[in-house]
């Protein structure tokens, strides 16, 4: 059974009667069960009874419901109503714009809007690079979706999209102070996405672009990129792998190998399982198989997708045209951007000795990583509930902090391995081992650290 979340919280208030062990027993019945309590609130008392406020984190929502039937089976017990506090988190959304000047009096009003602002507009017009510095395009990016391949889910389209571009947003702020907005666009059509993203443009400093499905996220990026004089970042590809190459460092720290000599495979040639390869192959790898549902990706046929089509070109030497299982056999690295259980313990007990298994899939990894521990001597997944969690909020926020700073017009490669190093770097050798590879999505200084990185590789390139 899996471990409750808090992404399945939930609160019931319940009616029991007064007495000394009341909260006792309602909270041995929600353990009972499976449950894991996070508080108990006394929010009403009486001579003969009191009011609880019961928060649990339950494994999905029938779970939730099992809880709520255990505590109304208590003598006297009556859950009256529960709260998903998740749902309650969403309510109204989760972010407001709030004006950055107060607006007092007259005197204000005239600066801030007109006569003074305008002023202002027409110093734009005569030189449109006063935007950058005098707008909010200085930190402000767009979060850009059409909702076709959404986290886990797919294609649930783009207003049920909205709720993680939001969260993608409140990130930003958190992490980095980057003003970030949701643009979820209700088309699926590629030059039509190219066509609004360039007409909204002219308001942002960059452009993140989200849960668009491939092969439609590479040509969507690569015009965009080529079109727009603001840096366009595919957080699904170049967050991923930034974060993944920073993991690969110090996992490879730890087993003390070399990325040059390591043979790796991934799982998953998407949007993210593209961008892993070319950047681990742009920091030295040599022996990398990459392998989609039907297997492994090789030279002896021609693909319809260009991206498979240069996986097969430029990846996989030794020509290997068996399945992901077979391709397992001896590998050091397994890199899993696919789906879940794809891969059993036999397939991991199989690789070679130390090796290193990053399962990466959410919600449910591509194998479960206790079982993947039995055998790999470091193991990484993009869960919170498990050590080394490979997030790319540990890339994007300091990335957009550091392309805005230096106000680049572009990323170049060099700017997505400065990153990797800079996060990787936070780990220091002291704190290094199997199961501390990579920093926590907590840890203050990531973001500053990384924009820091990104904005010096920008003034590289300039130079």
């Amino acid at each position: 059974m899996a471990s409750p979340s808090p992404g399945y919280s939930i609160t019931l208030r319940v009616q029991a009667p007064s007495s000394f062990t009341a909260t006792t027993e309602l909270a041995a019945a929600v353990g009972a069960v499976g449950a894991s309590i996070t508080a108990l609130d006394v929010v009403e008392s009486y001579h003969d009874r009191i009011v609880v406020d019961v928060s649990c984190n339950t494994t999905d929502a029938t779970h939730g419901e099992q809880v709520r039937d255990a505590l109304d089976k208590l003598d006297g017990v009556n859950v009256r109503h529960v709260n998903d506090r998740t749902f309650l988190l969403h309510q109204g959304g989760k972010l407001e714009v709030t004006p950055k000047v107060a607006l007092r009096n007259r005197d204000d009003l005239s600066r801030a809007y007109t006569p003074g602002v305008a002023r202002v507009c027409l110093a734009i017009a005569e030189n449109p690079e006063l935007a950058r510095n005098l707008t909010i395009k200085r930190n402000t990016i767009a979060v850009v979706t059409d909702g076709t391949a959404v986290l886990g889910l797919g294609n649930i389209g783009p207003a049920a999209a909205l709720p993680v571009m939001e969260g993608k947003a409140a990130l930003f702020k958190q992490f980095a102070n980057v003003d970030a907005w949701p643009v979820c666009l209700d088309t699926q059509d590629t030059e039509e996405i190219i066509s609004i993203v360039k007409a909204l443009a002219p308001v942002y400093g960059g452009v993140n672009l989200e849960d668009i499905a491939a092969p439609r996220c590479f040509e969507i990026e690569k015009r965009l990129r080529d079109e727009l004089d603001i840096p366009v970042f595919h957080d699904d590809q170049h967050g991923t792998a930034i974060v993944v190459l920073a993991a690969l460092k110090n996992a490879l720290r730890v087993v003390n190998k070399k990325i040059e000599d390591v043979r790796i495979v991934v799982a998953g040639v998407g949007a993210a399982g593209s961008a892993i390869v070319q950047l681990l192959q742009a920091q030295g790898a040599k022996n990398i198989v990459a392998c989609g549902r039907n297997g492994a990706i090789h030279s002896g046929e021609t693909y319809t997708d260009e991206h498979r089509q240069w996986l097969a070109e430029n990846t996989n030497q030794e020509a290997f045209s068996g399945t992901l299982h077979e391709a397992m056999v001896g590998a050091d690295v397994f890199i899993g951007v696919s789906g879940p259980n794809v891969l059993g313990e036999e397939q991991v007990k199989a690789m070679a000795q130390d090796s290193i298994v990053f399962a990466m899939a959410n919600p449910d990894p591509e194998i479960d990583p206790i079982i993947a521990a039995k055998h790999a001597a470091v193991v990484a997944t993009g869960r919170s509930d498990f050590p080394n969690q490979i997030n790319n909020v540990l890339a994007f926020p300091g990335f957009f902090r550091g392309l805005l700073d230096a106000g680049a017009s572009d990323i170049i490669p060099e700017m997505l391995v400065a990153a990797a190093e800079a996060i990787a770097a936070r780990v220091n050798d002291d704190e290094l081992n199997a199961s501390f590879i990579i920093p926590s999505v907590f840890d203050p200084h990531v973001a500053s650290d990384v924009a820091s990185a990104v904005a010096a590789a920008a003034a590289s390139s300039q130079a």
